[in-house]
């Protein structure tokens, strides 16, 4: 099956089933982005929305991740990268979502600033 394939498989119904579909190099990397953002955002529920890792705070999107043959998808919806627009600028971009190329060191502090901005976000739209 192929990773486009993969990601896209409505039969997985957790993270760790997700992660154990890659080769060992890729498993470490998503079990490091995975450990990066359920640090930093203590409140969010894990799981699985449109074939790949999801989180929520308060039944909302957080982040989500994704594994290809190239690159690590990172989805912050598109309020996550506008905000770190000049950071994320070296990589790979659509609407709300990033692509980290493999073949790179993966910017886990990038990540995790994005991560706890998602959070101060969906922290302050709940209080209102």
């Amino acid at each position: 099956m192929n990773t486009a394939m993969k990601r896209m498989n409505t039969d997985i119904k957790t993270v760790d089933e997700y992660i154990s579909m890659f080769n060992d190099e890729v498993q470490a990397l998503l079990q490091q982005v995975r450990a990066v953002i359920t640090t930093h955002s203590p409140g969010a529920t894990e799981g699985i929305a449109y074939g790949m890792p999801a989180y929520k705070m308060g039944g909302k999107p957080l982040v989500y991740f994704a594994a290809f043959k190239k690159h690590i998808g990172f989805y912050a919806t598109p309020t996550g990268h506008e905000a770190f627009k000049a950071e994320l600028a070296p990589y790979k971009q659509g609407r709300g979502s990033v692509q980290f190329p493999l073949n790179q060191p993966m910017p886990f502090d990038l990540i995790k600033q994005i991560v706890l901005f998602r959070v101060e976000q969906q922290t302050e739209k709940a209080a209102q």
